[in-house]
């Protein structure tokens, strides 16, 4: 099996018009549940994702493999903690892409604890962060917007 190499660059304006794409992938939008509620509207995603890019306590990468943009990854505050997300083009799923990107990730971005969160049955994700040592601390309930209900959502951290 050819091996793929998996980089990560700061997120540049141009990468937003490939990342809007992955978006609209309903079956990885169902995985991943939590969007936003207008997540097909291009204009609204590169004006929030530009200001995200200005912003200082934001830290977006780009998950390039063989130089291909693959997907994201970012660092982000909510309520005073950090967390993490990321979203992978649904081509590489099953590749360690994810894995690999965050391991990476988390070289670059060196806040701790650091936190992440998972639909409840969204298994890929749930082994993605454990492989790279967040352990599941708790749960939460959330609406998501993918799938128009209330769903129990994984929470994860690493310190």
């Amino acid at each position: 099996m050819q091996q793929i190499q998996v980089t990560l660059r700061p997120t540049e304006r141009a990468d937003l018009e490939f990342l809007f794409q992955f978006q609209l992938d309903e079956e990885a939008g169902y995985l991943a549940a939590f969007m936003p509620e207008n997540h097909t509207d291009k204009e609204a995603y590169v004006e929030k994702y530009t200001r995200f890019l200005n912003d200082p306590t934001i830290h977006m990468q780009t998950i390039l493999v063989d130089e291909i943009i693959a997907g994201s990854i970012s660092k982000f505050e909510r309520e005073g903690d950090a967390e993490i997300t990321y979203w992978i083009d649904r081509r590489f799923w099953g590749k360690g892409v994810a894995t690999t990107a965050l391991m990476n990730f988390l070289i670059l971005e060196n806040t701790r604890p650091i936190f992440g969160r998972v639909a409840f049955d969204n298994l890929g994700s749930q082994r993605v962060l454990e492989r790279c040592g967040f352990v599941k601390i708790g749960t939460d309930k959330g609406f998501a917007n993918a799938r128009q209900t209330e769903i129990e959502e994984f929470i994860y951290k690493l310190t």
